[in-house]
This record gives structure tokens, C-alpha cells and sequence, in this order.
């Protein structure tokens, strides 16, 4: 493990993080494209427990999980125990969503909820140009078209909820640098199949007979819960959580190119738009070298109540 800590640790300090962002964003969308083409065959809980075991089974080899929460104060146990709760709930009614709203439609609600995130580290006119610019590039990008399927919005709403959980969570956990960031990721995602077991063996037992459905069950659970959040540390080690949040606006952006590359589905005038406001959005929104977040981090540090807050990244 520590030689796996200095890798990680080596990664976030070498590529700027909005590159590791960049990487989680393509797979964000790559993963849940596979997932929807396994639902008939597997079912949606299914689906749900090959990501979750496949990524608790990686991250086990990794970050020895059980070293991890035995280690851990009882502040951080807990902290461990709701981000892994978060993770398995979210990922369950993200399918669950899936399998009855269009993708943009539980993208967009997703965006909604990190929006509340990105205003409370504005601090500048630049920054609220910023999201103003990256809120309608998306709903250039979002044609959406609310459904009238009470169920599927009840799983979307839930999951743009947890969503938000995640940033805060997975920000705390990342705090401590990258390597802390993934030892706490690999713990809490242990948490998450426990919880997940129950409820989506049933449906997984299915897929044991056909080997082609398991390689793609593990496939995955690679594709949408291992790459992406590891890149997640990598790049909230080093951004505040308010830039992060805004990074998010290019989630839309990304499946729109990944749709016109690999589907052969070409982006209309008002995609292209919406993705240049995007693209703007994200260029011009600037921390401050002393930002709101980072003060009262310094503020928790003076009086002993809250570890250092993660290196900025210099923009």
C-alpha cells in the first residue's frame, strides 16, 4: 500500500486536476451506456451490484479497506459509513432512474443539484459570470422534456440529492490528499456492497451462468465506479469543492461529443453553442488564492478542529 499511496500522491501532483476530471467525465457517460444495454438481461439491481462488487473487489486489492475503518476515529467511521451509504443508494436509484426517464432528463436533474454547491464558493462577479454562462450552455445542451412518470422522478430527484452528498463527502475524504482521498474511497465503497448485497444478489445470480454477462457486469463496475472516482480524488485533492462543483457543468457537454464520436450521432448548432458556453464558462471561473473555503479550513486547523484543507490548484 504505500507504494500505491505514492503513485496516487505522484498522479494528483503531476496532471492538473481538470485533466483527471476530464478522464471521469468521459467514463461518467461510457459506464451507464453499457449499463442500460445489460438491464434486460440482468436487471437494474443486478447491474447495480456488478458495479458496486466489482469496484469493492478492486479497491480491496488497493487500499485494504478493513485497515482503513479499523484505523479510523469514530468521526471518521462515520463519515466512512454515510459516504458509503451514498454511494450504494445513489448508484441503485441512478439505474432505477434510468430504466424509466431518458438520460437527459437524470443528467440534467443531477446538474440542478450541484448548482447550489458551485454558488456557495462564488465570491467574485467573474465566477458568477461563470455559472451563469455554464447553467445556459447546459440548457442549450439538455432538451428536456419532463416525463410523466411520477416513480422515474421520484429515483432521479433522489439520486441529484445524492449526488450533491457525494462532492461533499468524497471533498472531506480527499482533504487528506489523493491517497488518503482513495483509502477512504475504497472503505466506504466496501461499505457500499455490504449494503448493495442483499438487495441485488438476486438478480445478479443470473448473469453467473454466462460468462459474457459477467466480464460485462465487471466492465462495468470499472468503467463507472473505479476510473471515475479515483479521478475524482485525484482532482478534489486539488480543487476547491465550489470549482469542482462547476467542472460538473461539462458532464453534458461530454456526452454530446462522446455521442457524436462513438454513435454517430452529429451535434446540432444549439449543441455546439451550448458546449462553447461551457467550455467559456469553465476557462474564465478563477479561485482566489485565498478563497472562503480555504479561510475557514485555516480557521478549524487554528483552533485544532479540522485537518488542513488540500493544496489549491494554481490557476
Amino acid at each position: 500500500m504505500p507504494h500505491c499511496r505514492s503513485v496516487f500522491t505522484r498522479a494528483a501532483e503531476a496532471v492538473p486536476p481538470p485533466a483527471w476530471f476530464g478522464v471521469s467525465a468521459v467514463f461518467h457517460y461510457l459506464g451507464p451506456s453499457f449499463a442500460v444495454l445489460l438491464f434486460p438481461a440482468v436487471g437494474v439491481l443486478g447491474v447495480a451490484w456488478f458495479r458496486i462488487a466489482t469496484a469493492a473487489l478492486i479497491f480491496a486489492a488497493i487500499t485494504r479497506p478493513w485497515v482503513t475503518i479499523r484505523k479510523a476515529d469514530t468521526k471518521t467511521r462515520l463519515r466512512l459509513l454515510g459516504m458509503g451509504s451514498c454511494l450504494a443508494v445513489m448508484n441503485t436509484s441512478f439505474y432505477l432512474a434510468l430504466d424509466r426517464l431518458p438520460m437527459s432528463l437524470v443528467a440534467a436533474m443531477e446538474f440542478v443539484g450541484t448548482i447550489a454547491v458551485a454558488l456557495y464558493g462564488l465570491r467574485t462577479n467573474r465566477n458568477a459570470l461563470a455559472l451563469a454562462l455554464a447553467v445556459f450552455g447546459v440548457f442549450l445542451l439538455i432538451d428536456v422534456k419532463w416525463a410523466t412518470d411520477p416513480v422515474g422522478l421520484m429515483w432521479s430527484a433522489l439520486n441529484a440529492a445524492l449526488f450533491i452528498g457525494y462532492i461533499l463527502l468524497g471533498h472531506k475524504a480527499a482533504q487528506g490528499g489523493a491517497s488518503r482521498g482513495i483509502e477512504q474511497l475504497g472503505a466506504a465503497m466496501a461499505i457500499a456492497f455490504a449494503i448493495l448485497m442483499p438487495i441485488g444478489l438476486a438478480q445478479a445470480i443470473k448473469a453467473f451462468g454466462a460468462i459474457e454477462l459477467v466480464l460485462a457486469g465487471i466492465g462495468i463496475g470499472i468503467c463507472s465506479s473505479v476510473i471515475p472516482y479515483v479521478c475524482d480524488q485525484l482532482a478534489m485533492s486539488r480543487l476547491p469543492r465550489a470549482s469542482f462543483a462547476l467542472l460538473l457543468s461539462l458532464l453534458p457537454a461530454t456526452a454530446t461529443v462522446i455521442a457524436g464520436i462513438v454513435l454517430a450521432q452529429i451535434p446540432t448548432y444549439r449543441d455546439i453553442a451550448g458546449i462553447a458556453l461551457v467550455m467559456v464558462a469553465v476557462a474564465i471561473h478563477r479561485q482566489s488564492p485565498m478563497g472562503e473555503e480555504r479561510k475557514a479550513e485555516k480557521r478549524g486547523t487554528a483552533t485544532g478542529g479540522k485537518s488542513p484543507a488540500p493544496e489549491e490548484y494554481p490557476s
